[in-house]
């Protein structure tokens, strides 16, 4: 594999439309209310894209390190674990790429407040650093969160309520109840990605005692708790849409229930946790795809 190849695939580029799925709505609620700048919407999905793969390779890191990624795990092999990338040569990388994510952070913050919302400035920096922070410590480190079953309640958090809500405020430059639906809806879908990760990896994560979740819950509790995660999203955002029907236009996105229902029956059917990655990519794309359909619903 040729240097850039690796550290392409150490990125986890298929990981990413899930992460900008809440700037999307999130632009795309400010575009519905008369506010929008496309110069602020580029730097967000930046700022959005730059943090996760900064998580990506400190998962890389963390996992690596601690010898939880080994010959159990399922899924494609990691770069530490190939040893396509050396400890050090990751670490730097997760450095550089740190820098990389402040000055996509305080240019989007400079770009959207300016020197006349300063309190509001400095609110958005010390999120952006909370952000970088939560992006490193969910497997890097010996109080990691994800091996304290935390992962869920951060991904629900920076990926729905601070993804959403956050990038209308930068917009806007207030808080509105019309985000809250879609942040929590987001939230929970992402969520459902990150259990399902963890459905996959069940075996492999409580042999290495990263007790995520579903480590915790067991493998049939954590189905149920799946359902009601994705489900929870489909009902929640059915309900925003009849809250603010204007158009049949606004119900387009009913159409990747289609997919989110076939995905919860193959989850339901399934007894073989590494038979689960393909599903994987199914419901991150379909998150990604509901996001860009809920928002566009409403602003054509």
């Amino acid at each position: 594999m040729s240097n850039f190849s690796k550290w392409i695939s150490a990125m986890r580029l298929r990981t990413l439309p899930l992460s900008i799925s809440g700037i999307i709505v999130g632009g795309c609620l400010a575009a519905y209310d008369g506010f929008f700048n496309g110069l602020i919407f580029a730097l967000a999905i930046l700022t959005t894209l730059s943090l996760q793969i900064l998580s990506n390779l400190a998962n890389d890191y963390g996992d690596g390190v601690k010898g939880t990624d080994n010959a159990d795990r399922i899924g494609p092999m990691r770069a530490l674990q190939s040893g396509d990338i050396t400890a050090s040569q990751m670490l730097l990388a997760i450095k550089i790429n740190v820098l990389i994510t402040l000055v996509f952070a305080i240019s989007l913050i400079g770009v959207s407040f300016g020197a006349e919302n300063f309190l509001m400035s400095i609110f958005f920096l010390v999120l952006g650093v909370a952000c970088v922070v939560a992006a490193i410590k969910y497997t890097v480190g010996n109080s990691a969160y994800g091996y304290r079953g935390l992962g869920d309640i951060f991904v629900f958090l920076f990926f729905g309520l601070v993804s959403v809500i956050g990038s209308y405020v930068l917009f806007v430059k207030q808080i509105d109840y019309i985000t809250f639906l879609p942040a929590i809806a987001i939230g929970m879908l992402s969520s459902g990605v990150l259990n399902l990760n963890n459905m996959r990896d069940i075996l492999s994560d409580a042999k290495s005692n990263k007790n995520t979740l579903v480590v915790k819950l067991g493998a049939e509790k954590a189905k149920h708790y799946h359902y009601a995660l994705v489900g929870g999203a489909m009902l929640i955002t059915a309900i925003f849409a009849i809250i603010y029907y204007t158009s049949p236009k606004n119900l387009i996105f009913v159409i990747v229930y289609i997919p989110l229902i076939k995905h919860l029956i193959t989850v339901y059917k399934n007894d073989v946790p590494r038979d689960l990655d393909p599903e994987l990519k199914k419901l991150a794309l379909s998150t990604f795809f509901l996001s860009v359909l809920l928002g566009l619903g409403f602003i054509i």
